[in-house]
């Protein structure tokens, strides 16, 4: 499981612990041991005990003794400000990404447990409270996890409508009583301590906002339920006269409002990763099933489609990994005169968790009903994928926060220093000092046309980028007019049309780590997609006759190259049997 490419199958070693499949290279002593370890103690269970937790909806109890003993939160989450003198502890970017992959290819409900815990860090690390930062690194190292407590039943992650409502005492020592109810908030049953998002009674506007800390375990916290069945606990809690003390304010006024949105642009990032690996997991159990299954005396991979649906599953998650370690140069390299991230960071919650569903999706066609047996992970897989698109924000949120970014991005670029490949053991202090949530205008990107050049011997990508300067046409000469700026239907469709050429840039700067046959594979499915968008484009019901014009004129074939496609599906049978999870 590197980071561009699935584990080399031509390394794989079934004699070996599957932990030394695992290729470290890249991290240091300690972390290589424990994310080592992590795979020894999900392997060690086995998959039938795995599988039969989620199937049972178990709380995965286990798994934090597993974390606590380990340390593995606190030594992942905890910023090196905090970390004691321990220097294995540090918020680094590059080993939460491995992290979150290797969570998901075992099962959501695990790395659901650590999504929500970066969460309820979020606004602790961002605040000047000292006494509340000090107090989540000791519970991190006593093994805790946290909870992020922002959304509401009535209004969702409208965070301009909360009814949690602070109001003040006369008591020195409890400055708010909070009561009012929160929902869908992960690790509620348990979290050492819960981040809330609020609003004050005495104050009017964003200087009405509140973040502060609260104990699970307090009398005034009360746990109404968990809203969904299944090993995660996402729970409904309330909050009926809960004391607030000074110490444990986090934020308030505009910084609140930012502090929420801030950590959800830390927190989004991981629903790439785990997409990726849950998307594994089941690649690698799709590909062995159907090459080792006969049908009127031939192997299943022998039939065309079949064939074809195993390649661009291949190439999709391939791009998926590309796209996401690129958009991690960006964020770890960000500060407030760069932050490209505000950009690739929706892109790879919104676009590469939707791959992941298109990816699933395929491999099902494949497999069939062998998809919904309850011993295979697969099963798991496709009942669960849909959900990482759907969080932190739908994508559709996603795709109109992209769209704002567009304007600069496809017609403003500036010059910024080359980006390096950034998997350094650094803390990323950037992280929780992101600034005020504003400003997306002001974003500048470096340009994306010199890259579609570089690879202009590549077919598909030369095609592509005709596609692309397409595209910087029509909103030249067909931009959307005043009442289609307000359709959001028809803005949405333009926003899908502008990721691709987001995607296809970030992968262009990844190429050199995979063949040419490979990447070329990829721009076969980015020129097929894009032509899909341009259709429904032309179909919907405010487009006019220019933009429909310019959509049929955008549409374009892939180059057909047999012997690519053959090399191609080559890379993707060395999969056969190249991981099984044992019994």
């Amino acid at each position: 499981m590197t980071r561009f490419a699935l584990f080399d199958p031509t390394q794989f070693d079934p004699t070996q612990s599957d932990s030394a499949q695992f290729d470290s290279a890249e991290f240091d002593v300690e972390t290589s041991r424990q994310l080592s370890a992590l795979i020894d103690w999900f392997e060690d269970r086995g998959k039938a005990r795995l599988l039969a937790d989620d199937l049972d909806a178990v709380w995965t109890a286990d798994f934090l003794e597993f974390v606590a003993k380990e340390k593995l939160f606190a030594t992942f989450c905890t910023p090196a400000a905090y970390a004691d003198g321990d220097p294995n502890k540090r918020w680094d970017a590059a080993r939460n990404a491995k992290l979150s992959e290797i969570l998901g290819f075992y099962g959501l409900s695990y790395w659901y447990a650590w999504q929500v815990t970066v969460l309820g860090l979020g606004p602790i690390w961002m605040s000047d409270n000292e006494v509340a930062k000090r107090r989540a690194a000791q519970q991190l190292d006593d093994g805790a996890v946290m909870a992020f407590g922002l959304s509401e039943r009535a209004h969702g992650a409208d965070v301009y409508s909360t009814d949690m409502l602070l109001t003040p005492t006369d008591d020195p020592d409890v400055e708010f009583t909070a009561s009012g109810e929160k929902y869908y908030i992960g690790n509620g049953n348990v979290a050492g301590m819960v981040s809330v998002f609020g609003r004050r009674t005495d104050l009017e506007g964003p200087e009405a906002y509140i973040f502060f800390a609260v104990d699970s375990s307090h009398p005034n916290y009360v746990l109404r339920d968990n809203v969904v069945h299944g090993q995660m606990f996402v729970s409904t809690f309330a909050l009926d006269d809960y004391p607030v003390r000074p110490a444990d304010i986090l934020h308030s006024g505009a910084d609140a409002f930012s502090a929420a949105l801030n950590t959800v642009n830390v927190g989004k990032f991981n629903l790439c990763t785990g997409s990726i690996g849950i998307t594994e997991h089941a690649f690698f159990e799709a590909i062995t099933h159907a090459h080792n299954r006969i049908l009127y005396g031939n192997r299943v991979t022998e039939f065309p489609h079949v064939r074809a649906s195993f390649v661009d599953s291949y190439a999709r998650l391939a791009a998926m990994k590309l796209f996401s370690g690129r958009a991690l140069d960006y964020f770890r390299t960000a500060s407030l005169e760069d932050r490209r991230y505000l950009l690739f960071n929706p892109m790879t919650k919104a676009k590469v968790t939707s791959e992941g569903e298109t990816v699933v999706r395929l491999l099902h066609d494949v497999i069939a009903a062998k998809g919904y047996e309850k011993d295979t992970y697969f099963r798991e897989a496709a009942q669960l994928i849909g959900t990482l698109p759907k969080l932190e924000g739908t994508v559709h949120v996603n795709v109109a926060l992209m769209l704002k970014f567009m304007p600069s991005y496809m017609f403003a670029p500036t010059e910024y220093p080359a980006v390096a490949t950034r998997d350094d053991a650094t803390d990323d202090a950037f992280f929780f000092a992101q600034g005020p949530a504003r400003g997306a205008s002001k974003v500048r990107f470096h340009d994306w046309a010199p890259v579609y050049e570089q690879y202009s011997d590549v077919p598909n990508v030369a095609r592509f980028h005709e596609q692309v300067l397409a595209f910087k046409t029509f909103l030249t000469d067909s931009a959307p007019d005043e009442a289609q700026q307000k359709d959001l239907d028809f803005l949405l469709n333009v926003g899908h049309l502008f990721s691709l050429v987001v995607y296809g840039h970030l992968i262009l700067e990844s190429a050199e780590t995979i063949s040419r046959e490979l990447l070329d594979q990829i721009f076969d499915f980015q020129i097929r997609d894009f032509s899909g968008y341009a259709v429904a484009l032309h179909g919907k019901p405010s487009s006019t006759e220019a933009q429909q014009q310019w959509a049929l004129g955008a549409i374009r074939k892939p180059v057909v190259d047999r012997a690519r496609f053959d090399a191609v599906w080559s890379e993707v049978v060395k999969y056969d049997g190249a991981y099984e999870m044992k019994a």
